[in-house]
């Protein structure tokens, strides 16, 4: 099979549509056929070297972290899934012609393909966020990085639940937060006034996808720091805010359904540039100017 590979660090130049091994459906996973695969900021971050620590590459590296296809095989103890069913979740290495899948989810049928396939990571951190700051019907919600491929499905998740949200963004996308259903405020220097003016009231909550903002400003916001959660800024915590990477915090499999739900009932619309491997190096260029609007995805 071919995949998307890098052998030295550095900008998207170094990436590859080139030939790999096929892996297997190991026990609890199911294997597709990748009709989709999104670009997540930690794939470019991945292919700078920002997280090998310092380490020096030693053969190919692989990228993707959700992608969406067709099951044609399914390993040691899987349950409720079989080969030919469409799905989309995440797994490790998904930007190849196959991929393996530790959480999956079935794919609606009236949902793209390219839209399932930037579900997977969006959709996971967007639920994860909402239940750790435990948001409610009736409450205020400050989505920090409101227009990104994250933060447009925290939104979209939130409103869902009868949340009222505001969210940050640059004035280019504001047209696009009021679609989806947001209350827009610019990002950057002065954003703690603009979010208090235009909630008219306390907010509740803050979910800070951007890591631009001074948390000690995104506190002010609510007054307490527990009721801040940052996927962003990894300092935050210093500070008394919560911050989130995954790990013990994850619950894919019940996220994944309740984003297949959304999306079904129209609850969730993602917005997706889509580009052939061949071309992954403009996607991941797209992805590090940043100022996104939706979700960058890769088509076999």
């Amino acid at each position: 099979m071919r995949a998307l590979q890098f052998r030295a660090y550095g900008g998207p130049e170094v990436l590859e549509w080139a030939e790999a091994p096929e892996p297997p459906a190991g026990p609890g996973q199911v294997r597709i056929v990748v009709r989709a695969a999104s670009v997540n900021a930690i794939d470019w971050k991945t292919i700078t070297g920002a997280l090998s620590g310092g380490q020096p590459m030693v053969g190919a590296g692989y990228l993707g972290y959700d992608a969406a296809g067709v099951v044609d095989e399914v390993g040691e103890g899987v349950t409720g899934v079989s080969v030919g069913d469409d799905v989309f979740g995440l797994g490790r290495n998904t930007q190849a012609e196959y991929a393996v899948l530790d959480s999956w989810a079935a794919k609606p049928p009236s949902v793209d393909w390219a839209v399932a396939a930037a579900a997977g990571v969006a959709g996971e951190t967007g639920e994860r966020g909402l239940r750790l700051l435990d948001v409610q019907a009736g409450h205020t919600l400050f989505v920090d990085g409101g227009a990104g491929g994250v933060g447009a499905v925290a939104v979209q998740m939130a409103i869902a639940r009868g949340v009222r949200v505001i969210a940050s963004a640059s004035e280019a996308n504001h047209d696009y937060l009021r679609e989806i259903g947001a209350t827009p405020v610019l990002y950057g220097e002065g954003v703690v006034e603009r979010v208090r003016a235009a909630a008219g009231g306390p907010v509740d909550a803050v979910f800070d996808v951007a890591g631009r903002t001074p948390v000690e400003d995104l506190i002010s916001v609510t007054g307490e720091p527990s009721r801040v959660v940052s996927i962003a800024n990894f300092a935050a915590g210093q500070a008394g805010a919560r911050v989130t990477g995954g790990g013990a915090d994850s619950q894919p499999m019940p996220a994944l359904a309740q984003v297949a739900d959304l999306l079904a009932q129209n609850k969730l619309v993602i917005k997706a540039q889509t580009f052939p491997f061949d071309r992954a190096a403009d996607a991941y260029r797209t992805s590090q100017a940043g100022h996104l609007r939706g979700k960058l995805v890769l088509i076999p």
